[in-house]
């Protein structure tokens, strides 16, 4: 009996569409030309745990990190793999995985770090933003304090 070996590939039922790299490159810009204490980072762990996660799938870019009105709070995270890049998007490079973000969640996220936590059986995504100034009881909404 010969034994047989077989290569996989990543199934994705998203069809691979080329992102223009001069959208990448003005992003990437717009993310740059901010002070540097402005910019998103991530530390190692979630750098690790979003490379693990993106390595089988060709479409993703990097993550989508961005927020919307919800909660008792006002703001929640929304987190998601990211396939494209919008005319107004910032690219921020974290160590060859990219924060990619729209301006309007940047004002409330300015600044802030991505961590991923494990805490007994939970595993996650936590973002350590600088501009919170209250959340709720149960963690999954936030207030962020008022910019001049």
């Amino acid at each position: 009996m010969t034994a047989q070996t077989h290569s996989a590939q990543p199934v994705t039922d998203t069809p691979v569409t080329p992102v223009d790299p001069a959208a990448i490159k003005a992003a990437r810009d717009r993310a740059v030309a901010l002070p540097e204490g402005q910019r998103l980072t991530m530390t190692e762990a979630a750098r690790k745990h979003l490379e693990r996660t993106f390595a089988d799938d060709p479409t993703a870019l990097g993550l989508r990190l961005g927020i919307k009105k919800s909660g008792c709070s006002g703001f929640a995270y929304v987190m998601d793999v990211a396939r494209d890049v919008a005319d107004d998007d910032l690219w921020f490079d974290c160590d060859g995985i990219p924060i990619i973000t729209d301006p309007q969640s940047l004002d409330a996220i300015r600044g802030s770090e991505l961590d991923y936590v494990v805490d007994g059986l939970t595993r996650m995504l936590h973002v350590n933003n600088p501009n919170v100034e209250d959340s709720c009881g149960c963690g999954e909404s936030f207030t962020v304090r008022e910019t001049d």
